[in-house]
C-alpha cells in the first residue's frame, strides 16, 4: 500500500518504487512531481519548489486576476509599460513564434478566446459567435500593432529565455489585450525542472504540469500520451530521458453546435476554429517552451501538420 504524507490542502507527497510522487493543482490542471529519491525531504522541498514556482507565475500571467501583473499591462492604455527581463524575454519568443508562423501563433487573440468562451468548460450545445462579434474581436488582434522599445530585438538568437537583462518597455494599444496562456505553462515546466537541478543536481525529476512535461536528471522516463477517444487510457508510450514534451489537441477544451466539436486552438486571420487538425499533437524539444510551440503550430497548420512536423525533424506524435 502506498504511504501518504499530506502538508497541506493542495499539495499531497506518496511514496512510489522509484521514490516520490508530489501531487498538486496549478494552472487549472493537475500537477505532478515524479522524484527518484528515497529521501522524503528532498522530495517535499522540490514539490513544494515547484508549487511556489508555478503560483508565482500563475499570479503573474494569468489573464484571469484582476490587479496583476499582466492586468496592469493589459490596461495601460498605450502607454509605455516598462518590462522586467522576464517579461521582456517572453515576448521575445511570442515575437519569433508570431514571425515563424506567419501570424498564426498570436498572444494578442485573447478577445477571440472570450467569444468562445472555452474556460467555461461547455461540452453541451451551445450557440456559437456571431460574424459581426468575430469581426469586432479581430480588429482588435494582431502582434504587428504591438510597439517596442528600439533596442527590443537586440540579443543573439541563441539566446534562453531566461537570458534578457535589459528590461525594454512595450507600447500596447488600448483596445487590445495580451494572454499569456499559450506560453506560460510550458515556461513553468521548463523553471521548475531547471529549480529541481539546482536545488538537487544528482535527482532525477520528471515535472508534469496538466500535460506538459520537462525532465531533470538522465533517468529514462515512460510517459503516456493521452488516447483523445478515451481520456482514461494511454494511446501509446513515449520514452524520454532528457529536454522535454508538450501536448495540445482538443481532448479537454472544446465547444459542440450542432453535433460538431470545436476545438480551442482558434486560426487568428478567420477567428474560428482551426479545420482539419489532429485530435492531438505531441512533440519533444531540448525545451517545453519550444515543444509547445511547435505541437500549437502543427495544430494551426491543419490538415498540413505532419508535413509542418515532419520538416522540424523532431521526434513527434500525430493522432487523428
Amino acid at each position: 500500500m502506498t504511504k501518504s504524507h499530506t502538508s497541506a490542502p493542495e499539495m499531497s507527497l506518496s511514496r512510489t518504487d522509484f521514490g516520490f510522487r508530489g501531487r498538486f493543482r496549478a494552472m487549472a490542471s493537475p500537477c505532478e512531481l515524479l522524484i527518484a529519491s528515497g529521501d522524503e525531504r528532498v522530495a517535499l522541498s522540490l514539490t513544494q519548489t515547484a508549487i511556489k514556482e508555478c503560483q508565482r507565475l500563475e499570479q503573474k500571467y494569468s489573464r484571469f486576476l484582476a490587479g496583476n501583473w499582466l492586468w496592469r499591462l493589459n490596461h495601460s492604455a498605450g502607454a509605455p509599460f516598462m518590462l522586467d527581463s522576464e517579461a521582456a524575454a517572453l515576448l521575445q519568443f511570442a515575437k519569433r513564434c508570431w514571425q515563424l508562423s506567419e501570424g498564426l501563433f498570436d498572444i494578442t487573440a485573447g478577445p477571440l478566446l472570450a467569444l468562445w468562451c472555452f474556460e467555461k468548460g461547455n461540452r453541451s450545445e451551445t450557440s456559437l459567435p456571431s460574424s459581426t462579434d468575430i469581426k469586432n474581436a479581430l480588429s482588435r488582434v494582431g502582434f504587428q500593432h504591438l510597439k517596442f522599445s528600439p533596442h527590443f530585438d537586440d540579443r543573439a538568437e541563441d539566446k534562453s529565455v531566461q537570458e534578457i537583462t535589459e528590461p525594454p518597455w512595450i507600447m500596447l494599444p488600448e483596445v487590445m489585450a495580451l494572454d499569456f496562456g499559450g506560453l506560460v505553462k510550458e515556461y513553468a515546466a521548463d523553471r521548475v525542472a531547471g529549480l529541481c537541478m539546482t536545488r538537487a543536481a544528482t535527482t532525477e525529476v520528471l515535472v508534469n504540469l496538466g500535460g506538459d512535461i520537462a525532465v531533470s536528471g538522465n533517468r529514462c522516463w515512460q510517459v503516456g500520451i493521452e488516447d483523445p477517444a478515451n481520456l482514461d487510457r494511454a494511446a501509446e508510450l513515449i520514452s524520454l530521458n532528457m529536454g522535454a514534451l508538450a501536448n495540445s489537441g482538443d481532448s479537454r477544451r472544446f465547444i459542440e453546435h450542432q453535433g460538431r466539436r470545436y476545438g480551442h486552438i482558434l486560426d487568428p486571420r478567420s477567428g474560428h476554429p482551426v479545420q482539419g487538425a489532429p485530435r492531438s499533437v505531441t512533440v519533444q524539444a531540448a525545451s517545453c517552451i519550444t515543444a509547445g510551440m511547435l505541437a500549437t503550430l502543427a495544430i494551426l497548420k491543419g490538415a498540413a501538420a505532419e508535413d509542418f512536423l515532419k520538416a522540424q525533424q523532431l521526434e513527434y506524435s500525430v493522432i487523428r
